[in-house]
């Protein structure tokens, strides 16, 4: 059994939200998309991959690591697809990760981008997703210390994003969550501007997972709020 809380913030800078998040609690799925784009096309891009993992899950016979990966494709044909036929949604695409329960002790999670999710248990705080990013393909591979990666020109550059090409690259994963276990999804509008230290401490307090939520969103706020934040918590309670 989960149960989960999601919140969503323009943060202090930006004018809009292209950040998107959904919560299934009927099927156990849970899913951030950060869409990027001109006008309203980062908006549409997110919104777009996310129905869509949603409605792909819906139809799928099995709920498991293969359907959600299929779903993302299917996510990434249909943002190609939009913005092909409109002008203005040109060039739009989005991060996406998501958590798919399967009712045992499983949960699948796949990710495209620099959208995160994590694990909060035992007291750690543990990342359960790569970035597909520059810094993290490249930056890193060649060598650059952290102090050079958070400077270069070339930080916040995507390798990987839904609707950007084919073939889609994508991370997933299994993991067998214990009871009490907190996953995070967020974009990196928290990761990004907040340690992984103070997302350990807020997901360490005794209180609603609402509240935790609030909490990692002010948090990001706090520390200059540059791009929209996002949070999706879920925690795995004893099986009924």
């Amino acid at each position: 059994m989960w149960e989960a809380c999601g919140l969503t913030d323009v943060g202090c800078l930006r004018s809009n939200n292209e950040d998107c998040f959904i919560l299934r609690p009927d099927f156990g799925l849970y899913v951030v998309a950060d869409g990027m784009g001109g006008a309203q096309a980062g908006e549409r891009a997110s919104q777009i991959a996310a129905t869509t993992v949603v409605e792909s899950l819906e139809k799928a016979k099995h709920r498991d690591a293969e359907s959600l990966e299929l779903a993302f494709q299917e996510a990434n044909h249909r943002v190609l697809e939009a913005a092909s036929g409109d002008l203005k949604l040109e060039g739009m695409g989005t991060t996406l990760v998501a958590a798919l329960t399967n009712g045992d002790d499983r949960i699948f999670i796949a990710s495209v981008g620099d959208s995160r999710a994590y694990v909060f248990e035992n007291g750690a705080l543990q990342a359960l997703t790569e970035d597909q990013t520059w810094v993290n393909e490249v930056g890193r591979r060649l060598g650059m210390d952290d102090v050079s990666l958070k400077s270069h020109p070339m930080r916040h550059v995507l390798t990987m994003a839904i609707g950007v090409n084919y073939p889609l690259r994508m991370h997933s994963l299994t993991y067998s969550p214990t009871t009490g276990s907190q996953v995070l999804l967020c974009s990196d509008g928290l990761h990004g501007v907040i340690g992984p230290e103070v997302i350990a401490e807020v997901l360490s307090r005794e209180i609603t997972l609402e509240a935790k939520c609030h909490s990692l969103v002010e948090a990001a706020r706090q520390a200059g709020g540059p791009d929209n934040i996002t949070v999706v918590l879920a925690r795995a309670g004893s099986p009924s």
